[in-house]
């Protein structure tokens, strides 16, 4: 499942990945003779099956969140090349759990809802049964991961393994967001791997090549499990293909030319005389020529200028060429509430006037703040290159340009669908995301387009995407990349993207899909336990 992700994006690896879990999750259930042993919470913990879980969930979330090793060597922070080694272990050791422990409480919720039913099932009700459980398989995945998504650490949701090459499945999220295209993940592989434990279950003293293929009452089922699956995952791609080609509403009076500034300004040297000179310079020629170029909107990355606003008006030669030029431009730099900084896009008029800021909201953990500070106390708050802790910006910001109200994503909330559906649905009519990257390795940047393709995906907006070293882009409502820069290369751009006010069903309706399966799940669940 881990190679399905960006960069390697072995999509297709997704719609079978699962079935090893399953399979193990499930293998030994009983149709005939359930176990008069009562089965407890602690045995169901304890059981082989929860490690196995577990092991599934490290190899999936450890290989796709391997890239946050390339934060080391920290020795520009000031920390020893062991000590940023040891920090980067304790890192990645500690996000990869996080996604790991989804994987172990699924295990456990189905295990215990296969459990409950402790009387006879006869032959005829076995493809139901398989069904049931792939039902409730689906819902409690889907459950978890809007469960997690809502926390502050989050990014590996199953429905990013099909971007950006699957955008075909990924238009089914123009309906209920990630949750239906990790739905249809789930559900093609427990239907297959139901298939498959019908059969094992059917020969379990003796597997050979010749009963495994031969066609009886028991094996029409697994038959019909694989069918079934092959049905839907053929029929939503059909369906995902038929919005994909449908054409892009597209009105020239909304049509925004922009102009991208990629800085490539490496963190080793961004905050430290070398990297703010070396920023200035870049970013005030950039600021220049695209002004020349005779572009509508001027975008930079994530804290391009690392100073405070009233810094940046006194002291920095891009203010100059602002009120020189005209062009409005959306400037990434820190801004301040009370005594705390804050990463923030601001919407700076052609006058040199703030329109808007908006403060990024979903801050990355031990990066720009410190969980639990007052516990972990000082010495792990060395972990954050910044004096001053960063502050989270309020959840209902509305970021005004001189081109209408736009969606904003600032880095880390690329992953967070419910923070572009909330901006959508209250008049963002254009996404920008503003993201830093440069102290990762490349499979970062490569996931952090995909997971801005699905965004763009759900909310049915044009987007720009403006990094310091990558990836830069420009992606349109389908998920389709029109122009995408190159990593650790100092670029400038100019497209063109179309404001736009029609809502997707996910922007009206949000995640209902996770909702009415929960909802039915219950019902069945009375169903089952009666």
């Amino acid at each position: 499942m881990g190679l399905s992700t960006a960069p390697i994006s072995a999509f297709y690896f997704a719609w079978l990945a699962l079935i090893p879990l399953w399979f193990f999750t499930f293998k030994k259930h009983q149709y005939y003779n359930q176990s008069k042993e009562k089965t407890t919470i602690k045995t169901l913990i304890l059981e082989k099956k929860t490690w196995i879980a577990l092991s599934w969930g490290v190899g999936y979330h450890g290989l796709s969140l391997f890239w946050i090793t390339g934060i080391h060597p920290m020795t520009w922070m000031q920390f020893s090349w062991f000590t940023s080694l040891f920090i980067t272990i304790i890192c990645w050791a500690l996000i990869t759990i996080w996604g790991a422990i989804l994987v172990i409480i699924w295990s456990l919720i189905v295990r215990v809802i296969d459990n409950l039913k402790f009387r006879e099932i006869y032959f005829r009700k076995k493809i139901i049964d398989s069904c049931s459980r792939v039902f409730f398989g689906v819902t409690i995945w889907c459950l978890l991961e809007s469960i997690w998504s809502k926390s502050s650490l989050w990014w590996t949701s199953l429905s990013y393994t099909q971007s950006p090459n699957n955008l075909a499945i990924l238009q089914l999220s123009q309906f209920s967001g990630f949750s239906m295209v990790t739905a249809t993940i789930v559900t093609i592989n427990g239907l297959i791997a139901e298939g498959i434990i019908l059969r094992t279950n059917q020969y379990q003293s003796k597997i050979t090549f010749s009963n495994w293929f031969k066609l009886n009452q028991y094996n029409y089922h697994s038959l019909t499990l694989f069918f079934i699956s092959i049905k839907i995952l053929i029929g939503l791609h059909l369906i995902g293909l038929s919005l994909y080609k449908s054409p892009v509403l597209i009105i020239k009076k909304n049509a925004i030319k922009v102009g991208i500034i990629q800085g490539n300004i490496p963190n080793s040297i961004k905050l430290y005389a070398e990297g703010l000179q070396k920023a200035t310079q870049e970013y005030v020629n950039g600021y220049r020529i695209l002004a020349h170029q005779g572009v509508d909107l001027i975008i930079t990355p994530e804290t391009a200028l690392p100073f405070d606003w009233n810094y940046i008006v006194i002291n920095s030669p891009l203010y100059s060429e602002i009120l020189k030029y005209k062009v409005p431009v959306l400037l990434g730099a820190f801004g301040r509430q009370n005594n705390s900084y804050t990463n923030s896009l601001f919407s700076v008029t052609g006058e040199g006037k703030i329109l808007s800021s908006f403060d990024k909201v979903k801050l990355v953990p031990l990066g720009e703040y410190i969980p639990f500070r007052f516990i972990l106390g000082k010495v792990i708050s060395r972990l954050s290159p910044l004096k001053s802790h960063l502050k989270a910006g309020d959840n209902s910001q509305i970021f005004k340009t001189t081109f209408g109200q736009a969606i904003i994503g600032i880095c880390y909330e690329s992953a967070f669908s419910e923070h572009f559906r909330r901006q959508a649905k209250i008049g963002g009519e254009f996404i920008i995301t503003a993201s830093n990257n440069s102290h990762y390795s490349q499979a970062m940047p490569a996931q952090h387009h995909a997971q801005d393709i699905i965004r763009a995906i759900e909310t049915g907006k044009w987007m720009a995407r403006a990094t310091n070293t990558g990836y830069s882009g420009i992606v349109n409502p389908r998920g389709k990349t029109l122009w995408i820069s190159d990593i650790n290369t100092y670029q400038l751009h100019q497209g063109k993207i179309y404001r736009s006010n029609s809502h997707t069903l996910y922007v009206q309706w949000g995640d209902w899909l996770t909702k009415v399966l929960l909802l039915l799940g219950i019902v069945l669940l009375y169903i089952k336990i009666k």
